[in-house]
């Protein structure tokens, strides 16, 4: 199981995710030190920023769909991107993306993996099209779900999560990430009925959960419904108990 350390950044800063409850978060750091935590003393390889500022960039005149496609440059935020993607680990980058110029902007970030999430996407067409521009192997689509129902735009087809990740291996993702914000930093368990629907519904591309992982038993029933890892960032000590004594 590979596990990816996550890290939700707002203003530049690392906070502390909790029920998908995004007024409610509280700063925890600075984001590059939090990074560089847990590349040196969790020894991950691999690390997830999930940018709140981008993806909840929605509002104003142009309206939704101009707002998505907005670029990124000019904005502070981008200037810790860079300095976490410095660490020199494969960084996911989910950051509103729901354009090719959006995918291609995470990329010259340094994003290795763009990640494409369902609340933010205006049609699994605008996926196909990243998909095809930056490769399947870069594109992952998170299935964004709250207590299990999809978080999606009211252009995406009213579908159960397994039907919704299924369109989105059709249109060309390498990697599907089931999260379910309701279940973030709760330690509430991870929804294994759920999961082993979704792998069924996508033989053949990568399957990844985020939400309620509570440590190693967790990680053992996720590969045992077809998972092939876990973004994780409160239960990081449980997971990795010696690495904190």
């Amino acid at each position: 199981m590979r596990v990816i350390g996550v890290i939700d950044l707002r203003d530049g800063r690392a906070v502390r995710a909790y029920a998908g409850r995004r007024d409610r978060y509280q700063p925890i750091g600075d984001a590059v030190e939090l990074a560089r935590r847990y590349v040196e003393h969790y020894r991950l390889t691999e690390l997830y920023v999930a940018d709140l500022d981008a993806i909840e960039d929605r509002g104003g005149p142009e309206g939704p769909a101009l707002q998505v496609a907005r670029p990124f440059q000019g904005r502070g935020q981008d200037a810790t991107i860079r300095r976490i993607a410095d660490l020199s680990v494969p960084l996911w980058l989910d950051a509103g993306i729901s354009s090719v110029e959006r995918a291609r902007q995470a990329i010259d970030l340094g994003a290795t993996h763009v990640v494409v999430g369902l609340e933010t996407l205006l049609s699994f067409d605008a996926l196909r099209s990243i998909c095809a521009a930056v490769g399947r192997e870069r594109t992952a689509f998170s299935l964004d779900l709250r207590a299990g129902i999809p978080i999606a735009g009211r252009d995406i087809p009213d579908e159960a999560p397994p039907q919704l990740a299924a369109r989105a291996a059709e249109a060309g993702v390498g990697t599907i990430i089931v999260i379910d914000l309701a279940r973030v930093g709760t330690a509430a368990g991870v929804d294994l009925e759920l999961l082993a629907g979704v792998r069924q519904a996508i033989p053949g591309v990568a399957l990844f959960a985020g939400g309620g992982v509570r440590g190693v038993e967790d990680l053992e029933r996720l590969a045992g419904a077809g998972c092939d890892g876990a973004l994780v960032a409160t239960a990081l000590d449980a997971l990795y108990a010696s690495a904190t004594r």
